[in-house]
């Protein structure tokens, strides 16, 4: 067992952190590996409106991840504040936690990063027409700038190094094909949830992937994971009290023994939610019996007060107000779909499901 410093006779024990300690222990919340900090980026240039969004990695994210947007930008005021820890342009007021509709908020991500890598920052103004924007640089808890640099509308972040000062933390970190693997499980799952957006993915300076901002839900499934897939989709609609469920599910035949193409995007926010993935096998049940999970990109959208994504720091989780609404609803909008495609054994019947004990 570890023994606590030792401390002269009537000296204070405890001690206010410094704060770059601080915000490494943050980091650790926030960013468990290159993936977080590609999710972070990524929700940030959505929430600044971008159309188009291009992620550049080295070695599976461990040496770079780049993320340049057309979003909004940054003026030099808001840069400045940019790395500040639980400073945000999303929230003034506790009471806006239920209304938010944004995918970051907490104005942890930067100042996290850039306590555990090193970081480079030049945003412009979508207004602006000078062609100059403003460069800001930050690590190991210090920070350069910002200072006026030529820089596109947008904003271009670049984190290097991740965990170079932390080389505990860098020892866990698997081999740069398994982060690569990582980071681009979660970047299909962005580019399927927002359709309006342009997204492209390097590594090594080869192409990954790449849809371009037209195409739809079904023909980015084609982009991802090809022709048989996409041509089987069976569509999902409904619509219920302020519950709306759409998307697609795939035939039984082409479930799979893991979760990699079952996609649930709540309020356009992709989460892995055990709820959720209990109604959709729920749903299934009389059409597959091999206890594999159904391929399925769903996207359920609802009042955001009716759901706390504030439970977990990296919003992986949530919490609905009201569970059993949203099950039944979910799971009759997914039978009735699967119904009409006729993909039940045949004389399959189905008895109404009551929704687990011990939802709210």
């Amino acid at each position: 067992m570890s023994r606590l410093p030792e401390t002269a006779p009537g000296a204070a024990r405890i001690a206010v952190l410094p704060e770059h300690v601080k915000n490494q222990i943050a980091a650790g919340e926030v960013v468990e590996r290159p993936a977080s900090v590609l999710k972070e980026l990524v929700e940030n240039s959505l929430d600044a409106g971008a159309r188009r969004v291009r992620v550049d990695l080295e070695s599976g994210g461990l040496r770079l991840v780049r993320v340049v947007d057309d979003g909004c930008g940054m003026g030099r005021a808001d840069l400045l504040l940019a790395l500040v820890p639980h400073a945000t342009s999303k929230l003034r007021e506790l009471e806006d936690l239920e209304h938010i509709a944004s995918l970051g908020f907490r104005g942890e991500a930067l100042a996290s990063i850039a306590s555990v890598a090193r970081v480079r920052v030049v945003s412009r103004e979508r207004e602006s027409g000078a062609g100059l924007g403003h460069e800001l640089r930050a690590a190991d808890g210090r920070i350069e700038g910002p200072h006026e640099a030529g820089a596109e509308r947008g904003t271009l972040i670049e984190v290097r190094d991740l965990f170079h000062s932390t080389p505990a933390r860098r020892a866990f970190m698997k081999t740069p094909a398994y982060e690569l693997a990582r980071c681009l499980d979660l970047f299909q799952r962005i580019a399927l949830a927002h359709d309006g957006v342009a997204f492209q993915l390097t590594h090594d300076g080869r192409r990954v992937l790449d849809v371009e901002a037209g195409m739809d839900l079904v023909e980015r499934v084609r982009r991802i994971f090809g022709g048989e897939l996409a041509d089987a989709l069976v569509p999902v609609a409904a619509a219920e009290g302020g519950l709306r469920l759409s998307g697609y599910v795939a035939p039984p035949r082409l479930s799979r023994r893991d979760t990699a193409r079952t996609m649930w995007f709540l309020n356009g926010r992709p989460l892995k939610d055990k709820l959720l993935l209990r109604i959709l096998k729920e749903a299934y049940r009389g059409f597959d019996d091999t206890g594999r999970t159904p391929v399925a990109f769903l996207r359920l959208d609802l009042d955001p007060a009716q759901v706390d994504v504030n439970v977990h720091p990296t919003k992986s989780e949530v919490r609905f107000r009201e569970e059993r609404r949203v099950f039944a609803f979910a799971l009759g909008a997914l039978r009735a779909a699967l119904a009409r495609a006729d993909l039940a054994t045949p004389g399959a019947r189905f008895a109404p499901v009551a929704p687990p004990a011990g939802l709210a």
